[in-house]
């Protein structure tokens, strides 16, 4: 695909990158491609009259994402990708510890971005998860996520009651914090904390992670990709606030009769890869494999 307009995203208030934010439009336009900004990365650059776009907007505008801040920045742009139904790629730059997906450094930017423009830059296809909230058999509230959509509690420091199934077969009542559905690339996320287990994010799966389950009988599952997933409150007599977030990144608090329901999104969204590291790679780097 030829690159002919770059959109350029810094995390809010990151003020470390307004400097290369410069940089990077120059080195863009000296090759003759188009530069769009993000409306707050205008002004975070101080750059009022470069022609900008909201977030929500600029995915459907370019024909590559340039994403300057760390995991959650890289987050909220891949949803807003996945739900344009486009598949431009993402290259995402971390501006603090290297990241699980912002795997890019500030010294790899040049040669990475010289990569995605030439089109021989590494882009691996990461599957996203559809998520809806569905109530009285009408699904509404519809997100696209990249890493996980988790199912919690509210403040109250007490257990709640979660009933699971897989494309319509009952799996299991979880007594539990809450549950994890997570992609394979958002099991290094929120998943691993919860004791879940690590899934390359090239195999096609569904992951179900119960969040300190009541129960040592309770354990994480993977299931195919292909499969929908549902979590539905059960009522068990006490009033608790439920909540779901997608992505870490936003959420809403579910009536008592509401149903989670997870898929497979339609199209993947396109990671573009360091050129100098593999994903075995960061996995040691972030967590400490062979260190003594």
């Amino acid at each position: 695909m030829t690159v002919a307009r770059v959109g350029i995203v810094a995390k809010q208030g990151l003020t470390g990158a307004a400097p290369h934010l410069v940089e990077a439009i120059q080195w863009l336009e000296a090759r003759g491609i188009e530069t769009i900004l993000e409306t707050g990365t205008a002004v975070l650059a101080g750059l009022r009259d470069q022609p900008a776009l909201s977030r929500d907007a600029i995915a459907s505008q370019v024909d590559l994402l340039l994403v300057l801040g760390g995991d959650g920045t890289l987050l909220g742009m891949a949803a807003r990708v996945g739900a344009s139904g486009r598949s431009i790629p993402i290259l995402g730059v971390n501006f603090g510890r290297l990241g699980f997906l912002t795997e890019i450094t500030l010294d790899e930017l040049y040669p990475a971005l010289d990569a995605a423009i030439s089109g021989t830059a590494r882009v691996h296809e990461r599957r996203l998860l559809a998520a809806a909230t569905v109530r009285d058999g009408i699904a509404s509230d519809q997100h696209v996520v990249l890493n996980d959509v988790v199912v919690t509690r509210g403040e109250i420091s007490r257990v709640i009651d979660l009933e699971v199934t897989v494309d319509g077969q009952f799996v299991t009542r979880v007594k539990a914090d809450g549950v994890i559905v997570a992609s394979p690339t958002g099991s290094t996320a929120y998943n691993l904390a919860a004791s879940g287990p690590i899934v390359h994010p090239e195999v096609d799966a569904i992951l179900i992670t119960p969040i300190a389950p009541h129960t040592l009988a309770n354990r994480p599952i993977v299931i195919p990709g292909s499969s929908v997933v549902e979590v539905r409150p059960l009522d068990t007599g006490r009033q608790f606030d439920l909540f779901v977030t997608f992505d870490g990144q936003t959420g809403r608090k579910l009536g008592a009769s509401d149903v989670v329901q997870v898929t497979r999104a339609n199209v993947p969204v396109r990671l573009v890869s360091s050129t100098s590291r593999t994903y075995f790679d960061t996995l040691r780097e972030k967590l400490g494999w062979g260190e003594r």
